[in-house]
């Protein structure tokens, strides 16, 4: 996904519009589409950022790197933003360790699965929020702006409800990786001075950040 954001970069200069670039789960941006050639001013790893929703501005979104550094971002539509968050949520997600057979991801998939289910019910309180603030504002119901935050809503229910289902996924393929088989006894028999007698039991074991 690539589009354009606005960035802060700091108290001097404000927001700036910058193009970004989300592209295998790295997010880069550049001073615009033209100059994408000539290299990337910062980028960040999405997996170990925290994907935060103003509550106040529905435009504004974060990324955090606990201790690091910080990217604030604003969309120009609550749409886009909208469309740049389940894009950053499914990049953090790892979702191609849905696959891994081998279960060697399993475990951080469900740790990104979880923070991208926080992230979602997150932007559903602040939507389902701005749909009763338009229903009962004070000049009578906002029809416009309650099927634009209605809409916005739909979006995200379907978005968490799928995000659950790769969870679920996730929570039987962790299971189904870390079960292990009964060891079962060799019950054999061998025939001694006329007698049976059991044989011992086999048992086995189975961003950069610019400043301007």
């Amino acid at each position: 996904m690539e589009g354009i954001l606005w960035k802060w970069t700091n108290y001097w200069n404000g927001w700036q519009t910058r193009w970004f670039v989300l592209e295998n789960g790295i997010l880069s941006y550049y001073k615009s589409q033209d100059e994408v050639n000539q290299g990337c001013k910062g980028s960040v790893k999405v997996s170990v950022c925290q994907i935060n929703v103003n509550n106040i501005d529905n435009t504004r979104m974060d990324l955090v790197i606990p201790g690091q550094q910080h990217m604030y971002l604003r969309a120009p539509s609550p749409q886009h933003r909208q469309k740049w968050l389940v894009a950053l949520g499914s990049a953090k997600a790892c979702v191609e360790s849905l696959v891994d057979t081998k279960g060697t991801c399993l475990e951080d998939s469900l740790s990104h699965k979880k923070s991208e289910l926080h992230l979602y019910c997150d932007l559903l309180m602040q939507q389902v929020h701005a749909v009763k603030s338009a229903a009962n504002d004070e000049g009578g119901p906002e029809i416009q702006k309650i099927e634009d935050a209605s809409s916005l809503l739909t979006a995200t229910c379907d978005t968490f409800i799928r995000t659950l289902e790769d969870i679920m996924k996730l929570t039987n393929n962790t299971v189904t990786n870390t079960s292990y088989e009964m060891p079962v006894p060799n019950l054999a028999v061998t025939k001694t001075s006329g007698s049976t007698k059991n044989q011992k039991p086999n048992v086995g074991r189975s961003l950069s950040q610019e400043s301007r």
